[in-house]
Parts: C-alpha cells; sequence; structure tokens
C-alpha cells in the first residue's frame, strides 16, 4: 500500500504501532518493523542509559526504520541527541510544539511525526517542519491532546498541512478503520488499542484480558489518573479506581478515596492510586486499580495475536475494502 508516507519512512504498510509509554518494548516495535509497518518505543520518560539500549536492543532485532516517541511535557534535548547519535531514522513528538526539537532532528537525519489534537494544531507543526502530522482523534486510549472525533479531525488537518501526509488516531483497530481514515485523506492509521492484544506487547495478563472483553461503552475520558502527569486528559477502561471516586462524589485532588496508597509494585518501585502508570508484565498487586488505557475502538479487539498478523490483517481488510469501494458502480 505504497504512499507518500510510506516512501517517506520507507515502509510498506501504512501502519504505525502507536508509541504507548509503559507499553512498548525493542521485541515489540521489531516485530510490526519486520511486518511492514512501523514500529515505536516511548522513550520520552526513560533514563539516558535507558534510551540507548531500547534503541539498541531494537537495532538488534530488525534492519527496517523504527521510531522513538519523546513526549513534550519534560526537557527532551539529551534524549534527542541520543536517539540521532544511534541513529533513529523516525523521531515522533507529542504534546507541545517541539519548535527547535524539530530542526535539531532533521540536522540529525531524522523524520519527525508531531501529534495534533486540532488543525490549528496541525498547522503549527507543519510551519515548524513536521515532516508528517498524527491527527489523534478524541477516540483515542492513553493520553489525549485534543477534543475533536477522529472522522471530523483527519478531513480538516488534511485540508490544513496538504500536501504534508496525515495520520489518523483513534478509535481504529481494524481495516475497515484503516480503509476510512484514507477515505477521509489520511496517508495511514497510527493504532494502539489494537496492538494491546499482541503477544509482543509487555503489559500485565489482566490488563491484557480487560482489553479483550471491554465494549466500546467501557471507556472513561478525564484526568483521574494523574499523579505523575497533572492536568492531561486521558481515555482508559472504567475501573474500580474511577468507580470509588464517582461513587465518592468525584472530589478534587486531594480528597480522593485511597489518594496516596500503594495499590501495586512495579519492578521500578510502587505504584500509588490514580498514577499514570501503565499496568507492566512485572507488575503485582491490585493491576485493576490501575490505569487501564484503552480507546473506544476496544471493542473489536478481541483475540491475542502476534503483532505481525495484527498488521497483516489490518492491511488486507483494508486493501480488499478500498479495491471493492473503487469498482463499485454504484459510486
Amino acid at each position: 500500500m505504497p504512499n507518500a508516507f510510506t516512501t517517506l519512512v520507507g515502509i510498506e504498510i501504512p501502519i504505525v504501532q502507536a508509541p504507548m509509554g509503559g507499553a512498548t518494548s525493542p521485541q515489540f516495535a521489531a516485530a510490526v518493523s519486520n511486518a511492514g509497518g512501523l514500529g515505536m518505543l516511548a522513550l520520552g520518560w526513560s533514563p539516558p542509559e535507558a534510551v540507548r539500549a531500547e534503541i539498541r536492543a531494537t537495532k538488534a532485532l530488525t534492519e527496517r526504520p523504527f521510531g522513538v516517541n519523546l513526549v513534550l511535557t519534560y526537557p527532551q534535548e539529551e534524549r534527542l541527541a541520543i536517539c540521532l547519535e544511534e541513529s533513529v531514522a523516525v523521531v515522533s513528538f507529542f504534546w507541545g510544539q517541539a519548535g527547535s526539537l524539530t530542526v535539531a532532528a532533521h540536522r540529525g537525519g531524522a523524520t519527525v511525526l508531531h501529534t495534533a489534537g486540532s488543525a490549528e494544531q496541525a498547522r503549527i507543526s507543519a510551519e515548524d517542519g513536521a515532516d508528517a502530522i498524527v491527527a489523534q482523534g478524541w477516540e483515542a486510549g492513553g493520553h489525549v491532546y485534543g477534543r475533536v472525533a477522529t472522522m471530523a479531525l483527519v478531513p480538516a488537518v488534511v485540508d490544513q498541512v496538504a500536501p504534508v501526509p496525515v495520520l489518523a488516531a483513534g478509535g481504529i483497530a481494524d481495516g475497515r478503520g484503516l480503509a476510512a481514515a484514507m477515505a477521509l485523506g489520511a496517508a495511514g492509521a497510527w493504532i494502539g488499542t489494537r496492538f494491546l492484544a499482541s503477544i509482543e506487547a509487555p503489559i500485565h495478563p489482566h490488563y491484557r484480558d480487560r482489553i479483550l472483553t471491554a465494549k466500546e461503552t467501557d471507556t472513561e475520558y478525564g484526568t483521574v489518573f494523574d499523579v505523575g502527569w497533572p492536568d492531561a486528559p486521558h481515555r482508559s477502561l472504567r475501573n474500580t479506581t474511577i468507580e470509588a471516586w464517582e461513587a465518592a462524589g468525584r472530589p478534587p485532588v486531594g480528597g480522593r478515596p485511597n489518594e496516596g496508597a500503594v495499590v501495586a509494585k512495579s519492578p521500578y518501585g510502587d505504584v500509588v492510586a490514580y498514577q499514570s502508570h501503565t499496568p507492566g508484565s512485572g507488575d503485582e498487586g491490585d493491576i485493576d486499580a490501575l490505569a487501564l488505557w484503552s480507546g473506544q475502538g476496544v471493542s473489536l479487539v478481541r483475540r491475542v495475536q502476534p503483532a505481525a498478523e495484527i498488521v497483516r490483517e489490518i492491511s488486507d481488510e483494508a486493501r480488499a475494502i478500498l479495491a471493492r469501494l473503487g469498482n463499485d458502480p454504484s459510486f
């Protein structure tokens, strides 16, 4: 499925595995890249030595392009420098305008992707030099930068930044979603929740089981899981933490049930209630109380598969749909 985006980043299939913080790994990113998509590492919080190690481990598993995501709520100059020293092909920025970081990434030879939640944000990013824009709709799981639904956002962004390629994000979990995104003018899809059901995703089994049984109505948008990342709206599955908070009358920070209590332990330390933390495979404790990030496309995710199989299945379905619609005489 060649187009402007696949040519830009040197891949075969216009599918990007969203860089979900705490849910990526070299094995995961490499599996997507080896299947023809673009695998991504989420390293915006990682210590510098871990950034380098993750990149090198991914390189040992694939010779194909992959990317690194950096979140702009933290200074990212040092991490970006490491990415460029390690010749990372693609760098993506999230949650703010990258400005001089885009210039530095280009000087280091990287292609820059930038996530936007509105056409205006997309315009600024394109003018700053972003090579492609990720239009993130409100349906997306995890941290959500805007308040516009994917169906309305994508064509608005496409019109604003053309000819810069646009990726659609939010609510896309199968080939129908990819085909719809491309019909709206997108050059590909940025997919998160569906990939949480891949065998390579390093998440806790309980978290994966919740994904596999959830309905599209089971997600909650808000700022409940704000410890470590305050005032950052996000979407997650409804769980015991959200239900207890609602039962208490939705009190503000400082008056929430169980606030400050340790509810789980990860290999990196204690996890407290309301923490912005992804349940990892090595976590122990009350996993259901943690932030179970998920988009509204979750009802389309019903089985665990290898990441490569997910890439192929989505691309094959999208290709068949687009071919059928292109040959339909009613159009």
